[in-house]
């Protein structure tokens, strides 16, 4: 019992499980099909930042300009698609993409060469972002008759009843999951949070891999720059504002370590879906906006605390062994 209890993926699992249970005793409708499908396609985007906040967490850097850097891209594809109505959407995609990753880089490239705290950096990006949205678009709206058809139709059109959106969204935590297990940059990530000094003489250039990291991110908030207004059909300055507190609480809960080098891919997922349960479930049972504002926030306190234990336990038994040796 002790060793599934030191999965923090088995918890959360079963946290989901016992909440969605709950609700569903007072509300049955919650677990149908229809409304399980709706609830991940809800939480498909905090999925995937939570995934390009992971990794940069796992280098002990954070990225608390990712949602700026969607709300960013986001205006630019929306302001492309209503200037020029006739673009693809693959090739707006790739514009969404190419700009996430600029704007991630920037932050990768201000953190190693300047070897500047993630966190000051990526602060101070994220207000320059939020005032490049304004001085794009002169603080207007694009709204949706401005927007074509397809491109607020593409993320909506339903494949095997289950949304093309949401299908993104699997095929990003899919190649995540290839991404950290089976290549030399996923095992960086890891080695740079654990050890940067040990990594230095392994081989591993650790600002170079703290960069790739912060690009990575800037590349799924470009990806969800789209989504979001395609989905919402509306860009404006404020585009998922606050939203990279969530995303960061999604990390922390499914136990990616803010000391960096611990955490998986499962985890961070569960994390979201987590809160996106939670973000779901709680109005259908009339619990009001407040109530839910504590709630999450004690989710949150909770899940620091089970990862601090979590990890001075670790530091314990290897201090046990080292002495033991000796």
């Amino acid at each position: 019992m002790q060793a599934l209890l030191k999965h923090r993926e088995l918890i959360l699992v079963g946290a989901i499980a016992v909440l969605v249970g709950l609700i569903a005793l007072r509300f049955p409708g919650f677990i149908a099909p229809r409304n399980i499908v709706r609830v991940f396609d809800d939480t498909s985007i905090l999925m995937m930042l939570a995934l390009g906040q992971m990794v940069v967490i796992l280098t002990r850097c954070i990225d608390l300009s990712i949602a700026a850097n969607l709300a960013l891209c986001g205006m630019i594809v929306a302001m492309i698609n209503a200037a020029f109505p006739d673009i693809p959407i693959p090739a707006l995609i790739v514009v969404g993409v190419a700009c996430g990753a600029a704007l991630g880089a920037v932050n990768g490239l201000l953190v190693w060469k300047l070897d500047i705290p993630s966190i000051v950096v990526t602060l101070g990006t994220m207000t320059i972002f939020r005032g490049s949205i304004f001085l794009l678009s002169s603080g207007e709206w694009v709204n949706a008759h401005q927007m074509s058809a397809a491109f607020k139709a593409f993320p909506r059109t339903e494949f095997l009843w289950i949304p093309v959106f949401s299908w993104i969204a699997i095929a990003v935590i899919a190649l995540f999951f290839v991404l950290m297990t089976r290549t030399p940059l996923g095992r960086s990530f890891y080695a740079v949070g654990v050890n940067p000094t040990a990594s230095v003489y392994t081989g591993i250039d650790v600002g170079r891999t703290r960069f790739f990291a912060f690009v990575v991110s800037g590349i799924v908030a470009g990806l969800a720059g789209y989504l979001w207004v395609s989905r919402y059909a509306v860009a404006y300055v404020d585009i998922a504002g606050g939203f990279e507190l969530e995303v960061v609480a999604a990390c922390v809960i499914g136990g990616i370590s803010i000391a960096g080098g611990i955490g998986t891919v499962a985890g961070a997922v569960l994390g979201a879906l987590f809160l996106g349960v939670v973000k779901n479930a709680l109005p259908v049972i009339d619990v009001s906006p407040f109530a839910q504002m504590a709630i999450s926030g004690a989710v949150i306190v909770i899940a620091v605390i089970f990862n601090a234990r979590a990890e001075r336990k670790t530091g314990r038994i290897i201090l046990r062994k080292a002495e033991a040796s000796a």
